[in-house]
């Protein structure tokens, strides 16, 4: 597929700097379309430390009139920001496709995920409650020393710096759930585009800059900056005006801005989600009762989008046995029978050819089928099976490495005790799971305990790819799998990433924000002396 005509005159290859077009550098570069590799015709430009620095000085601006909007308003941008995406119509699909080749219906069911988070951050912000408001009040006779009044609640923490993600360009890029909560919660956004897909980041960027202007927000409320130089991400993590940073991709870049973010003169944090191995384990009960079903399952999850998800199982866990040799010999065939997909780009496929190599070069790895590029035309890789020993699963930490694409590694274990001493070996995890009968509840048991100490989500009889946009859904986990366990990048817990408690002792009823004030002039749900209520609070 080809950039039609009538789309190359919507793009310009540009920066959008606080609703102004800007291309200061001559080093450009182009997208490059995954199915053909042939390169895009429209150039775009590596972002200045100067495009940048204006970009973050805008946001700073921009925040010192956003931190007073009510939250209504907030709500409407977001609502206004996703009825601009969805103007865009076709074009915005067919140009995603061209840039990482995942085909429309894929990307259909993500752009209406993209736009329904947006709404329900509106949503969110429309209730009220989120700002977590706490009232103690005072005890003035309080022995041996009287209480002062203290009334607590959540602000923004001002500009954010987002990085968008490779796999997914519109649920995890620039507008997706890192910019609509940092938005929700009111900070203005930096954007740093992923140079996999940058027509589409410059179209997502036309968008929201047509809601800022619509709905009356300040310009530097939203910056894209294009760039495919490591320089770019690192002079916006540095920028003493950023006050956070959203990222998902690799371990290696994650870390990198991480360890950027904490050396600064202000540390900030920096909510890195770095992908996941996403251990699969399956009990003997399981595997007897249903073991080519469980195959076909796991077929479809490590294959779905050419493996190209952060919870794409790349680790199952295995009691040594028959049912286990017929089970792995059932996901052996319908790999061979399955034909690969594309991959998102040349990155991406050299970076999962190197890893699989080097994993495969550990004497204790046994590959089963696949390891090579398809040199055909498209980035293409083979469906590929690895089998490691659980012992020496727990004594070479190579082998918990991601493998980003259609891999996936089988750890036998001896006994089940052995398998629980080989789960407690894992490092961090997105996602854990436990395939199991009735008859395998007592052996689960102490399995579900362990893995809950390794993974940010348990999954029963299931498989990890594909997450909910809900309020209970936690997407993030221990290191290595992000740098913030205790937070999520998906759901509408993820606005408090975005956002700092402020506690107010003693302030003057007229000074106080609305959100604290006795009347609770906004109806929301508040914790009032230990006690959830929305009851007004009346003091003499």
């Amino acid at each position: 597929m080809t950039i039609s005509h009538d789309l190359n005159v919507k793009l310009t290859g540009n920066h959008y700097i606080a609703g102004q077009l800007s291309a200061a550098s001559s080093e450009t570069f182009t997208s490059v379309n995954p199915r053909t590799k042939e390169a895009g015709a429209v150039a775009f430009h590596n972002a200045t430390p100067g495009e940048i620095n204006d970009a973050v000085t805008a946001a700073t601006a921009a925040f010192e009139q956003i931190r007073a909007f009510p939250a209504a308003k907030l709500a409407d941008f977001l609502d206004a920001v996703a009825a601009e995406i969805e103007a865009l119509g076709d074009v915005l699909l067919e140009t995603a496709d061209m840039e990482t080749g995942l085909g429309l219906p894929r990307l259909t069911g993500e752009r209406g995920r993209t736009t329904g988070q947006l709404r329900a951050f509106a949503s969110l912000l429309r209730e009220g409650s989120y700002v977590e408001a706490i009232i103690d009040t005072a005890l003035p006779d309080r022995q041996p020393a009287p209480r002062p009044d203290i009334r607590r609640m959540l602000v923004p923490l001002g500009p954010v710096g987002v990085f968008s993600a490779s796999n997914f360009p519109f649920a995890f890029a620039v507008a997706g759930g890192d910019t609509a909560s940092a938005f929700a919660a009111g900070c203005p956004v930096i954007v740093k585009a992923h140079p996999g897909h940058p027509a589409t980041s410059e179209l997502f960027a036309q968008a929201i800059t047509q809601a800022v202007e619509k709905q009356g927000f300040p310009a530097g409320m939203f910056s894209l900056l294009q760039g495919n130089e490591v320089s770019v991400g690192q002079n916006l993590v540095k920028h003493p005006g950023v006050k956070a940073i959203g990222f998902t991709g690799s371990l290696r870049a994650g870390r990198a801005i991480y360890d950027a973010a904490a050396a600064r003169q202000e540390p900030i944090p920096v909510y890195a989600e770095m992908g996941s191995i996403n251990p699969i384990v399956i009990l003997p009960g399981a595997l007897e009762a249903r073991g080519e079903a469980l195959a076909e399952g796991l077929v479809g999850s490590v294959t779905l989008g050419s493996g190209q998800f952060c919870t794409n199982p790349g680790l199952v866990m295995l009691v040594k046995g028959e049912s286990a040799n017929a089970f792995i010999g059932h996901v052996k065939a319908q790999m061979q029978a399955k034909a690969p997909g594309v991959l998102l780009n040349e990155h991406i496929e050299q970076g999962l050819a190197q890893t699989v190599k080097k994993t495969m070069a550990r004497p204790s790895v046994k590959k089963l089928i696949g390891g090579e590029v398809i040199e055909e035309g498209s980035y293409c890789y083979q469906h590929t099976l690895l089998q490691t020993t659980s012992a020496d699963f727990r004594h070479d930490a190579q082998l918990q490495t991601e493998h980003f694409g259609p891999v996936t590694m089988f750890v036998l274990c001896d006994s089940l005790e052995d398998l629980q001493a080989t789960i407690a070996s894992l490092h961090g995890q997105l996602t854990a799971t436990i395939h199991a009968e009735d008859s395998d509840i007592k052996a689960a048991a102490p399995v579900l305990s362990l893995l809950r100490e390794k993974a940010g989500r348990l999954l029963w009889n299931g498989f990890p790819t594909g997450v909910e946009v809900v309020y209970s859904m936690q997407h993030g986990g221990p290191y290595p799998a992000t740098t913030a366990p205790g937070t999520t990048s998906v759901g509408m817990t993820a606005i408090k990433r975005f956002l700092r408690p402020v506690a107010y002792q003693n302030i003057p009823e007229s000074l106080l924000p609305d959100a604290l004030k006795s009347a609770n002039p906004l109806g929301i749900l508040r914790i009032i002396n230990n006690e959830y209520t929305r009851e007004a609070l009346y003091t003499n």
